[in-house]
């Protein structure tokens, strides 16, 4: 369940989700951290009271000291100096009467107590301390207080007695540690100490700790939003258009989704636009393309097919002999014609097939063009006494960035369309040569009758063809495909007549290498 939902989830709500999963285990985790630091703090400090204690009680067994008030600040006097670290030290007899208090001696009382902001630099009197004494108490719990003789009288029938017992008490601004335990001579309770500590370094400690952490989570969230935002105007908005742009080509919506400000980007999203426009593009040509042609084609089709019509109709009513000749050549030729259309139709699907996947290099075009010619003049020196010469301008090397099966392809149909209009016996020739500017140009030229049409762009047109004389033999599309894969070689193709003597020159331009 959890796994759908995380992937029914757009990226940000991700991103953000995982982040809040994080913040809540390490929210937690810091919680169980600041719920175990302050019991070890008061430990610490309560380990402390327990060891001085020890050393007072052991001071007063060893001097045999009586729990009561002279001789108890006798021993005050005398040892003071195991209380200098110490803010309040308190004696209680058996009775639990007050028998000795470090706040209430009249001493220096920088020789018991660090907290000289809150004590009093005056000698007292013994009755004036005792009043004082007897109105001081100590704060424990929330809303209530009780002093300190409650807490020891609770403490002589807890199951703590006889054990150091250490609480605490927090106020406003203050926050006081208290350790009591009861003091044994031979063998029976003889009165009870208390040490007092203001211990607000723990809480300071705790609060510094507090603070850095909310300190830090808010830094964090805070950078968090910031990449949210960034991540989602940044890089998922141009995401969503991006979506957005190929789903109105696929439903072919006419709201147009706008990239252009995408393409302007310099980064890997402004690649992946201009590479998606430009696939759209060419995919958009390329069904402009198929669309096109497959119109052509069935235009080209039902002209013969009317004419197998007419002649089919023509031929059944006939008797004349001659005629019913004449209108079968018709039948036969207009089957020639949709064989040819359908054929050559049919190659050029498959030539743009293995055009995808053909990869362009550089290669010597020489060798290519040679080849070709030998394998024409084998076939028509012979056959119609037709010769194909070849000649280069010296050079030694023609490279140039193509295919070696459509360079083939190409010289093979133009040399294949110069001798259909070549008469028999005579020549056609191929040169290779190379530009001032190392582009190298191909010419076929021919003997035949030449271009009749003022524009020979026309002749590379679909289904184009002037041959009145060899209807059937010809689709039309020969050219066209050699103008295709010029095309896709970056090149340039004219066609014009010669200017030496009768017969028309092709002239194929590809670029520098």
């Amino acid at each position: 369940m959890f796994v759908n939902f995380l992937k029914n989830l757009s990226i940000l709500k991700k991103f953000l989700f995982i982040n809040f999963i994080f913040f809540t285990i390490i929210g937690l985790f810091t919680f169980i951290y600041l719920k175990n630091i302050q019991p070890n703090l008061i430990k610490k400090k309560s380990s402390n009271h327990i060891e001085v204690i020890n050393n007072t009680i052991d001071n007063l067994t060893r001097l045999k000291v009586k729990f009561i008030e002279e001789d108890i600040r006798k021993f005050l006097f005398s040892t003071r100096f195991l209380f200098q670290n110490l803010d309040r030290v308190i004696f209680f007899d058996n009775e639990l009467n007050l028998v000795g208090d470090t706040d209430t001696l009249d001493l220096d009382p920088r020789s018991f107590s660090t907290r000289l902001d809150t004590v009093e630099l005056e000698i007292l009197n013994e009755k004036k301390t005792k009043e004082i004494t007897e109105k001081k108490n100590i704060d424990i719990g929330n809303d209530y207080s009780v002093s300190l003789k409650d807490i020891l009288f609770n403490y002589v029938g807890s199951k703590n007695f006889g054990i150091p017992f250490t609480f605490t008490q927090e106020e406003f601004n203050k926050f006081k540690l208290t350790t009591i335990k009861n003091v044994m001579q031979n063998g029976q309770n003889i009165g009870y100490l208390a040490i007092t500590e203001n211990a607000n370094d723990i809480k300071a400690a705790i609060d510094e700790r507090k603070t850095f952490i909310i300190r830090t989570a808010i830094a964090v969230g805070i950078v968090i939003l910031i990449f949210s935002f960034v991540l989602n105007r940044y890089f998922l908005k141009p995401i969503k258009n991006l979506v957005s742009y190929t789903k109105t080509i696929k439903n072919k919506n006419t709201i147009k989704t706008n990239i252009d400000d995408l393409k302007l980007r310099n980064d890997e999203l402004g690649l992946l636009s201009n590479s998606l426009d430009d696939m759209t593009l060419e995919l958009q040509k390329r069904i402009s393309h198929a669309e096109n042609f497959s119109t052509d084609l069935v235009h080209e089709i039902r002209n013969p097919l009317a004419s197998l019509k007419s002649a089919s109709e023509i031929l059944h009513d006939t008797n004349d002999i001659n005629q019913r000749i004449k209108l079968i050549d018709i039948l036969s030729h207009d089957v020639q014609r949709i064989e040819r259309l359908i054929t050559d139709y049919s190659q050029m699907l498959k030539d743009e097939v293995a055009l995808s996947k053909e990869k362009i290099k550089k290669l010597d075009i020489e060798p290519i063009v040679k080849s070709v010619v030998d394998d024409f003049n084998n076939i028509y020196k012979l056959k119609r006494g037709i010769s194909i010469s070849y000649e280069n301008d010296g050079k030694t090397k023609y490279f140039i960035n193509g295919i070696e099966n459509r360079i083939e392809q190409i010289i093979a149909n133009l040399l294949d369309n110069a001798i259909s209009f070549s008469e028999d016996n005579k020549d056609v020739e191929v040169k290779v040569s190379k530009s001032k500017d190392n582009k190298v140009m191909i010419n076929i030229l021919d003997e035949g009758q030449g271009f009749k049409e003022k524009d020979t762009n026309k002749i590379f047109n679909r289904f184009y063809s002037n041959r009145p004389d060899k209807f059937g033999q010809h689709s039309g599309l020969g050219l066209n495909i050699v103008k295709n894969l010029v095309d896709l070689h970056n090149a340039t193709i004219k066609a014009f007549n010669r200017r030496d003597r009768k017969g028309a020159s092709m002239e194929i331009i590809f670029p520098k290498v």
